[in-house]
């Protein structure tokens, strides 16, 4: 396969509890993407987003990546890697500046962004992200372009999110033990934000669930950027266990049932449909098979989903994500394919849901559904080219930092009054 010399690609690679996945493409002047390849495997080694078997991971990682080299025929190097794990915090961090009055220059604004940088506490974690977000001069909130204008005082916005050291640092070992280069690794929830949802959702305030397989990430979005993040040890795995376990059956064949027979929703045919269970010993080993009825089924799902979207709806009111502004939910990850999923939420949450798409042209068919979401939003991630100042240093400042409970109402009125 010819090199990647000359040529500006990006490679996406979102390593989860259920699946490893990979995408090349390459942006256009526009910074619009084309698809060149995409590559996807059973995940082995990793479970609740945590690497637990390294060489399995590592070579799970390598296959992926081959296959999607393959299909674009070229070679890659560098990759952007989805962190999905539990232990990611987010906050929002306010860094400030005398002007004097006169008119803000570029050197102010670095200056500014350099001194955020130097200011912001890990508290032991390592910093994922550092990207700056609104601005305000003089206390006017909102502003987002500060160059040229006048003002006493400027500030900004920082969004910040961290991650327990050691989980990064093995997924970090991992991709680079399959000897590709480690660009950025980015947070799922960013990821999966950028792919799934429009600047105005952003601005005006969404709540975005990602129901992973091993994961469930619950983050809240409000002008502009994300203002509170909680990870649940929880996801689609859980019910494929519970189905398997009651039933006696191997997992292989519960995930066969949620897929085909499974729904959020019951309906009054539940008691009539039938399904055939093959035993976990199997026929062939003097085992009968079992026939249950579709309601059997949809109850053992709501069970589980039941404590879920209770956690869920937690995560939301301790984020300040209520009243009229706290209105949409975006249900993306591949938890949210079981159908009735959407539905189901909204009557439980009390809340407008939607199932959450990737919008990247291009993507092929098998790769475009929710669960897909993360990897399409690392790429848009990558080819977008978004300011971090972990790689800017400059003199340091005060930082003010804000709760994620306050925040959600504060971005809100932020966009509401400015524009």
């Amino acid at each position: 396969m010819p090199p990647t010399t000359g040529r500006k690609l990006v490679t996406a690679l979102d390593v989860g509890s259920s699946k490893v996945s990979a995408l090349i493409a390459e942006p256009d002047e526009g910074g619009a993407l084309r698809i060149l390849g995409t590559g996807q495997r059973e995940s082995h080694g990793v479970k609740r987003g945590f690497v637990a078997d390294m060489e399995r991971t590592e070579a799970t990682i390598r296959e992926a990546v081959e296959q999607a080299e393959r299909i674009a025929g070229t070679n890659i190097d560098d990759v952007y890697v989805g962190f999905s794990a539990g232990g990611l915090v987010s906050t929002v961090a306010s860094v400030e500046v005398e002007i004097g009055g006169r008119r803000i220059e570029m050197h102010d604004i670095d200056d500014l962004l350099g001194a955020g940088r130097n200011s912001i506490n890990p508290e032991s974690r390592m910093i994922l992200h550092a990207l700056p977000a609104l601005y305000t001069l003089d206390g006017l909130t909102g502003v987002k372009k500060p160059l040229g204008l006048h003002a006493n005082r400027l500030a900004v916005d920082i969004h910040v999110i961290a991650a327990e050291p050691s989980p990064v640092r093995n997924l970090d070992l991992c991709v680079r033990s399959a000897h590709l280069g480690v660009e950025a690794i980015v947070a799922s929830p960013v990821a999966a934000g950028k792919a799934c949802l429009s600047e105005e959702e952003r601005e005006l305030g969404v709540a975005l669930v990602e129901l992973g397989a091993g994961v469930t990430n619950v983050s809240v979005f409000a002008g502009g950027m994300l203002v509170g993040l909680k990870s649940l040890a929880m996801g689609g795995i859980d019910i494929t266990d519970d189905i398997a376990a009651t039933f006696g059956t191997r997992r292989v064949e519960a995930e066969r049932m949620k897929c085909f027979y499974g729904s959020a929703m019951t309906s009054p045919r539940d008691n009539h449909d039938m399904i055939d269970i093959a035993p976990i010993a199997g026929v062939e080993d003097g085992a009968e098979a079992i026939r249950i009825t579709r309601a059997q089924l949809i109850a053992v799902i709501r069970q589980r989903l039941d404590h879920l979207m209770g956690e869920i709806a937690a995560a939301l009111k301790d984020f300040g994500f209520t009243g009229p502004f706290g209105r949409q939910v975006v249900l993306t990850g591949g938890g949210s394919e079981l159908k009735g999923m959407a539905d189901y939420a909204q009557g439980v949450l009390g809340r407008a849901v939607r199932i959450g798409r990737p919008k990247m042209p291009g993507l092929p068919e098998a790769h475009s559904g929710p669960a897909f979401a993360t990897l399409a939003g690392l790429a848009q991630f990558a080819a977008s080219g978004e300011l971090d100042l972990r790689t800017i240093a400059t003199p340091e400042t005060t930082v003010r930092k804000s709760d994620g409970g306050s925040l959600v109402q504060r971005m809100i009125s932020v966009f509401r009054t400015n524009y």
